[in-house]
């Protein structure tokens, strides 16, 4: 149940955090399309009112023909460099070098004209202190935008008085000066959000993607446990029907009426476990084993595994315990070619502890195949440990062990308040 809501969850999660179709301007985000370029374009573009000043002054013929030109053509080169480095920033973070270039180019246009032309272009300096703001790290930022702002009070000294401009050099300055230093810090606080929010979106995608991955290994290792029994079982009594068929038909009978049984099972347990509500008791794994142990001809004793009525056994940990003796038994019937199986569920101090012994031909100590290592990942979520080697007196023993519920409540003593 938990697994499967954690898929539902990161599936949510995923599809949030996609954003498709959309065409929204969402901040920390490259555009996508030919409408959410425009929508970007026009937010940048709304803030070129301030270079009325800039504008009125080369429509105005306040200058000859060669001073209305280079002003025409300077605007133009700043507004063009603004764009470029802000807009094709925000899809893709240049080198710092080159952002640095452009900014010097920015800088320089900014000097050159509000020396050349008068106070009315000291604007750009404005300009230049939010492009600053929205494309370096903040640290440089932090530095460079009162530098910038340092330059255009040193520049407005020395700056030509426009034409028909009104108001004193302070009155400008201060005019000037706050929209420069307030506007490139709002730029540092936009740009470290818009940085924020992307690594938001990553580490979400990040969740999602980890989400599945974990179903996809809990499902993964519930079809490997569930198939492996009981195409296992089923295997051994085809093979009993074939040998009985000739001489004992009615016996043959019942074995086909057990394997359509299993076969049932089989589908109902696969359905349950892919939609993640697979949980197996340790009685139903009992009697399951008692018959595929019967079945392969393995004398089993279960006489020491009373089952499930431990009051202080919790339910994920019983189930962890369900499966470990769900694969040892499978791996007994289908590797150890043993004659004897024994099974044994018992208290041990904290812990419950189940233990699963056959006289078989046994395996190295410590070898996982794929149902052994999945096993000690599923023993590993209730808080449990899986133990395999050689038996005392030869063969193959599994031990898996979980912890009993009182066992969590004497470490955590807020349970007991």
């Amino acid at each position: 149940m938990a697994a499967a809501e954690r898929l539902r969850n990161g599936w949510r999660i995923l599809m949030e955090t996609q954003d498709v179709p959309s065409y929204d301007n969402a901040i920390g985000q490259a555009p996508e399309n030919r409408r959410q370029m425009v929508i970007k374009l026009i937010w940048i573009a709304i803030w070129f009112a301030y270079l009325a000043g800039p504008a009125e002054d080369v429509l105005g013929h306040h200058h000859g023909t060669a001073g209305t030109a280079v002003g025409a053509v300077g605007l133009l080169a700043f507004v063009g460099a603004y764009l470029a480095l802000v807009f094709r920033h925000m899809g893709r973070a240049l080198r710092r070098p080159l952002v640095l270039s452009w900014l010097c180019v920015l800088l320089a246009l900014a000097m050159a004209l509000s020396l050349t032309l008068g106070t009315r272009w000291l604007v750009l300096f404005v300009f230049t202190s939010i492009a600053c703001g929205a494309v370096l790290p903040a640290k440089l930022a932090r530095c460079a935008i009162p530098l910038v702002t340092g330059v255009l009070v040193a520049v407005a000294v020395g700056a030509p008085p426009a034409e028909g401009a009104s108001g004193t050099w302070g009155e400008l300055v201060v005019a000037l000066l706050f929209p420069a230093l307030l506007g490139g810090f709002a730029m540092v606080g936009v740009r470290q959000m818009a940085l924020t929010t992307r690594a938001l979106r990553e580490a979400r995608a990040t969740v999602a993607h980890l989400a599945a991955n974990e179903e996809r290994l809990r499902l993964a290792r519930d079809l490997h446990d569930l198939l492996g029994h009981s195409l296992s079982l089923i295997t051994l009594k085809s093979e009993l029907a074939g040998r009985m068929l000739p001489e004992k038909p009615e016996a043959a009978a019942q074995q086909v009426a057990d394997i359509e049984r299993v076969s049932r099972q089989a589908l109902v347990d696969v359905r349950e476990a892919v939609s993640g509500f697979r949980r197996p008791t340790l009685d139903a794994e009992l009697a399951g084993a008692r018959t595929a142990l019967a079945a392969a001809g393995i004398a089993a004793d279960l006489t020491r595994a009373p089952g499930s009525g431990h009051p202080d056994l919790p339910p994920d940990a019983e189930g962890a315990l369900a499966w470990a003796l769900r694969e040892a038994v499978t791996n007994v019937v289908r590797h150890s070619g043993a004659g004897r199986c024994e099974v044994v569920l018992e208290e041990d101090g904290d812990t419950m502890c189940l233990t699963v012994t056959d006289n078989g031909s046994g395996a190295p100590a410590g070898t996982y195949g794929n149902g052994l290592t999945g096993l000690s990942e599923r023993l590993a979520l209730a808080d449990g440990r899986l133990a395999t080697g050689p038996a005392p007196g030869g063969g193959f023993r599994l031990q898996a062990r979980v912890p009993l519920s009182r066992r969590a409540a004497a470490q955590d003593p807020t349970l007991s308040l």
